[in-house]
């Protein structure tokens, strides 16, 4: 049975959704003020892997993402830059799409854009005010009145005090009744992008947001909330008030929260200029690489993104498309064999681990055991089973939206980036083979040596294959 770990009573449960097999998630998305670095991509991999593994095992998921794209930091990036706001964020989502996309993330169910829910957000801050849970100020402003609802801090275990060291503004604004308050309408400062409201020109505050999309599509009850744990408070903690004050109901069942991402032992920031970015990422990498990475790591910790991690990650994605290629060459037209022992006890480990909150680092560890297991079948030419195997490898791992690429234009191209950046053609690779091949066949093995270790130097390596044949392959990473 799955059970995950509820950020809400601090336990790990077992999973019961609301109704039956139908899932209602909810993960805060990116705001659109620059282009996603790899702690976006970090948090839409877990959540797209948290959906797909429900749905292999089952369930029926809606599964709601959103993106901010009205937010002080795009006003203030495009008032850089002399562009509309809209249109820039506009162009940030549309970037940030094609990178997930590449990437290999299936879209959620829907993604919602702040913009398109103004009028929600609106009726939805118009209701707490009725309720006496918020207040407009003369200025044009609207805050949510944190006395008035007494679990506040529930979700982050925050006192008061602490609440305003740990992200609560605690300046004194104009009509603001406690530096607990937060804002859940701001009204338009001078050039500002505004929406009319009853309460003057302005825009909702970023807490307001995700509880009335959320809300808009899946109801005022959800089975899981998600988001990175920098969210906890007070996004979250807010989001809790403000959607029980107006339902009386629980908001979330469950809150799963992914850990944050480090860059060689440090927190990723502008100041010390260490931030990776996804579109830098997908140009030297593919999918698979980024991803095992990111999922070899338990997604409740942070994880570290050390120097030539990638480069090593590609070997070993690459040594698996490898095989996979191997065995299509060897066994076309086999059949795969059935009651394969090693691919039941795949897809059983890969369960347990997956039941156990969603532990991908276990499930990637694994697949290495896996793979050698797979080469002693092709090894002992067991070419029938070797096909059944490397199929449920590639439906099990599928559902981490791994080894799904074509193995031999994944091979194909792998060995094409490290010829380019060695700076070795391929024509000069097959032409100091055939004079490795001609030296050893000739006993000259002094000669061969020669050849072999100048192209080792260029990360080429000279092998031979069982039974014969000779092959030059690439060295990966540095």
């Amino acid at each position: 049975m799955l059970k995950v770990y509820n950020v809400l009573t601090r336990n790990k449960e077992p999973f019961v959704p609301l109704d039956g097999k139908n899932v209602k998630m909810y993960a805060c998305g990116i705001t659109a003020s620059g282009s996603a670095h790899i702690g976006h991509a970090y948090q839409a991999v877990i959540f797209d892997v948290i959906r797909n593994y429900l749905e292999y095992s089952g369930y029926n998921v809606t599964y709601v993402r959103n993106y901010t794209d009205v937010d002080d930091k795009i006003i203030i990036k495009a008032r850089e830059l002399g562009v509309n706001p809209i249109e820039y964020a506009e162009k940030i989502m549309a970037e940030i799409d094609a990178q997930f996309e590449q990437l290999g993330i299936c879209p959620p169910t829907v993604c919602s854009r702040a913009t398109e829910c103004i009028g929600d957000m609106i009726a939805f801050v118009q209701a707490l005010i009725d309720k006496g849970y918020a207040y407009p100020t003369e200025y044009g402003d609207v805050y949510f009145k944190v006395d008035a609802f007494p679990e506040y801090g529930k979700f982050s275990n925050r006192t008061a005090g602490e609440e305003l060291l740990s992200g609560v503004r605690n300046e004194t604004e104009p009509g603001k009744l406690n530096d607990r308050d937060f804002a859940l309408w701001k009204h338009a400062g001078d050039d500002e992008i505004f929406w009319d409201s009853p309460w003057g020109p302005g825009r909702p505050g970023w807490h307001i947001e995700c509880s009335t999309m959320s809300m808009k599509f899946l109801g005022e009850e959800l089975d899981i909330h998600g988001g990175g744990k920098d969210l906890i408070f007070p996004h979250h903690e807010n989001e809790i008030a403000q959607s029980e004050a107006l339902t009386g109901k629980q908001f979330a069942k469950y809150w799963l929260h992914n850990g944050l991402v480090k860059v060689n032992g440090q927190k990723m920031s502008k100041s010390l200029g260490n931030g990776i970015l996804l579109g830098d990422l997908l140009k030297d990498f593919n999918g698979d690489v980024i991803k095992m990475t990111l999922l070899m790591n338990s997604y409740r910790s942070d994880i570290n993104i050390m120097d030539g991690i990638f480069d090593s990650n590609e070997g070993k994605i690459y040594d698996i498309y490898k095989l996979f290629a191997k065995i299509d060459k060897l066994a076309e037209g086999v059949e795969p064999a059935t009651g394969c022992e090693l691919s039941a006890k795949i897809r059983r480990e890969f369960t347990e681990a997956m039941d156990n909150d969603f532990n991908t680092a276990l499930a990637v560890a694994n697949l290495f055991g896996y793979v050698n297991e797979l080469t002693k079948l092709v090894n002992k030419n067991m070419l029938a089973e070797a096909v059944d195997v490397k199929n449920t490898l590639k439906e099990v791992y599928g559902v981490l939206r791994l080894l799904n690429m074509d193995p031999a234009e994944t091979v194909r191209g792998t060995k094409e980036k490290y010829l380019r950046l060695n700076g070795v053609t391929k024509e000069e690779a097959d032409s100091r083979l055939a004079e490795w091949v001609e030296f050893r066949n000739a006993k000259d093995f002094a000669g061969a040596d020669v050849v072999r270790n100048a192209m080792a130097e260029k990360g080429i390596v000279f092998a031979t294959e069982r039974g014969g044949g000779s092959y030059w392959d690439v060295k990966i990473g540095k």
